[in-house]
């Protein structure tokens, strides 16, 4: 008979929480999240930079893991890389977060992060060599990520907290637990503690999607303002032929 797998406690305050923790955490919501969207049939008009012909070799753990090895990223960037994808998402409906866009989405998104929340950050040139893209790849990515997200970087540190509860509370394998639960949804928000910058953020609880729609992670998009739907681009048509005829070749992140 197994036995079952030991469960760690967590702290109550996403701060306090070790980082390689976090990074299990998001992993995991990050794998399922393209479990779900890979069933999703890819279309020229979702096409976008951020997509890969064929998905990376290594998992998004290891990537993860690698990124945090060598830039040192802070907590507050790995968890905001889960409001990035929800506010684009939100914002653009066709883009979903897939085996094909994780990594570069996620090494853009700390890229970004870091440079917004952190006194001390790595060049470009680090992080992209970091990622396993090409410096100039990587500047073309952060100039789209911007614009999809309309510059919006910042949000409250409640809402990163409730990131964290949810993280936890819907681990795939229930490895994780934060025993003063209470705790955790109560810690004040004192301008010393918050994350904002302006403005309101969505603060609805993580839902799990069971229908072949795009999935996010939590949002409230009545508070965003979505992009209209736009036909496919000569540029992406031509990509998504390329895409088609080559998608069973090896591709690196980058």
């Amino acid at each position: 008979m197994e036995e079952a797998p030991q469960r760690v406690e967590l702290p109550a305050a996403f701060e306090d929480v070790e980082v390689d923790a976090l990074v299990h955490l998001i992993a995991d919501m990050m794998d399922r999240l393209m479990a779900h969207n890979d069933r999703i049939p890819l279309s020229p008009e979702a096409l976008t930079r951020f997509h890969s012909r064929s998905a990376p070799g290594i998992s998004v753990l290891d990537y993860l893991k690698r990124v945090v090895r060598f830039t040192k990223v802070e907590r507050v960037c790995l968890l905001i890389t889960l409001h990035y994808i929800d506010q684009i998402c939100a914002r653009a409906p066709l883009f979903t977060l897939t085996s094909l866009t994780c990594h570069r989405f996620v090494i853009t998104a700390i890229t970004i992060a870091s440079k917004t929340f952190c006194d001390v950050f790595s060049v470009n040139a680090v992080y992209a060599k970091v990622g396993g893209i090409p410096v100039d790849e990587l500047n073309m990515l952060e100039r789209e990520f911007l614009r999809m997200i309309d510059w919006n970087l910042t949000c409250t540190r409640e809402v990163l907290q409730e990131y964290y509860v949810n993280l936890v509370r819907t681990h795939s394998m229930g490895t994780y637990y934060i025993a003063a639960r209470e705790s955790s949804s109560g810690i004040s928000s004192d301008s010393d503690t918050d994350w904002e910058a302006g403005g309101s953020q969505p603060d609805s609880p993580m839902a799990e999607s069971t229908t072949t729609e795009p999935s996010t992670i939590l949002v409230d998009t009545a508070t965003l303002s979505p992009e209209p739907p736009r036909l496919p681009t000569l540029e992406q048509n031509m990509a998504f032929a390329a895409f088609r005829q080559s998608s069973q070749g090896p591709m690196e992140p980058g």
